[in-house]
């Protein structure tokens, strides 16, 4: 087998059946396997997947044991050549994987490889490409300053070698993944992807980040989203540092201030109402199920071109598939009074995320 896409759910019903099935197209003609690992949903993810996606290898965690853990074992039971590590909140296009297969064909010490990600409003995540972040790094990071903490010898259009990559979506072979032990189970949640990518650079072997395919993230990480994040992002980055550098007090102390400080000043980002005048339906044919769930009418139209302000573009799956809508939104116009949502095929919701601070919205088609 040539592929193993592992995703880790947990409690996201929706964002999970529209991952798989952008999934599903993408290795359509590839020899590869999707495992969802579930860590304990409250909701109906399991008996979803069971459902709609009966081939999709599903494994039932009686707890929540995190991420580390729960890749690991899907890991383990995968049988792929290569992996990829996905999160349930991201869509792929048709041809992601066949691309990256291409890519790493005649690569020597090819490590992890990442893809460009942008969020459900078109924003390039600039975590798809990060570096080492020592302790100066992350100590401008603690206080404001982000440039050194991702990666700037590469624009966002330009491929080449990195160090650190998200664990939103990680593609190697199965065999380094395991050289190294994987994940670092003493990671609960972030942190992990950043060990992981530092074990595998220390083995000699080369990160690359890969621009030529992208992939919708819809909570993205580009900012310290709340003082419980950032109480989370310090943390790991006090265990990262115990595990690879030399203990000294400057860690300790920017571990604790970081945390201190995060707390005094890091406020709960409020989700800011963006004020809908029109409803776009990009597509072939109309949807009276639109216009009853949003209680106005919904425009049918075939592309962008004469969106207006205001406005909430709603892209139907089933007739452009998930590569041009990925493309729609990256490379449209960045006003921000526009918002997308996607309508996947064969589906009774729509779902979209405007920023990178908030999972997104769901809207169920009755």
């Amino acid at each position: 087998m040539k592929l193993s896409v592992v995703i880790l759910n947990y409690n996201v019903h929706y964002f999970l059946q529209l991952c798989l099935k952008s999934v599903q197209a993408a290795i359509l003609n590839i020899d590869a396997e999707i495992i969802v690992v579930d860590n304990n949903s409250e909701d109906s993810s399991c008996s979803m997947v069971k459902a709609l996606f009966p081939n999709v290898k599903l494994i039932e965690n009686k707890k929540n044991i995190g991420f580390s853990k729960g890749n690991n074992i899907g890991v383990l039971q995968s049988k792929g050549e290569y992996i990829c590590i996905l999160n349930p909140d991201t869509v792929v296009a048709e041809d992601t994987f066949s691309k990256l297969l291409q890519f790493v064909q005649n690569k020597e010490k090819l490590g992890i490889v990442g893809c460009k990600l942008i969020n459900g409003a078109g924003d390039f995540l600039p975590e798809s490409k990060r570096n080492i972040p020592y302790v100066k790094v992350a100590l401008k990071k603690l206080l404001g300053n982000s440039k050194d903490y991702y990666v700037n010898h590469l624009n966002e259009n330009e491929t080449g070698k990195v160090d650190i990559l998200v664990g939103a979506f990680m593609f190697m072979k199965r065999d380094i993944y395991n050289k190294v032990n994987g994940f670092d189970e003493d990671y609960f949640m972030y942190g992990e992807d950043i060990d992981l990518s530092y074990k595998i650079l220390k083995k000699g072997y080369d990160n690359y980040y890969y621009s030529d395919t992208t992939i919708i993230h819809f909570k993205g990480e580009s900012t310290l989203r709340d003082r419980f994040y950032a109480h989370r992002f310090y943390s790991a980055m006090q265990i990262f540092y115990k595990k690879h550098f030399q203990k000294n007090w400057l860690v300790d102390v920017l571990v604790w201030f970081g945390i201190k400080l995060a707390y005094v000043f890091r406020k709960t980002p409020v989700k800011k109402e963006t004020p809908i005048e029109e409803y776009v339906f990009i597509s072939d044919k109309s949807n009276e199920k639109l216009k009853f769930a949003l209680k106005k009418d919904v425009i049918l139209k075939s592309d962008l071109i004469t969106i207006q302000k205001h406005t909430e573009v709603i892209f139907d799956a089933k007739v452009l598939g998930y590569k041009r809508i990925i493309s729609m939104i990256e490379n449209v116009n960045k006003i921000k009074s526009i918002t997308y949502k996607i309508l996947p095929e064969n589906s009774n919701f729509i779902l979209g995320s405007n920023d990178a601070t908030s999972r997104g919205e769901i809207i169920i088609l009755e």
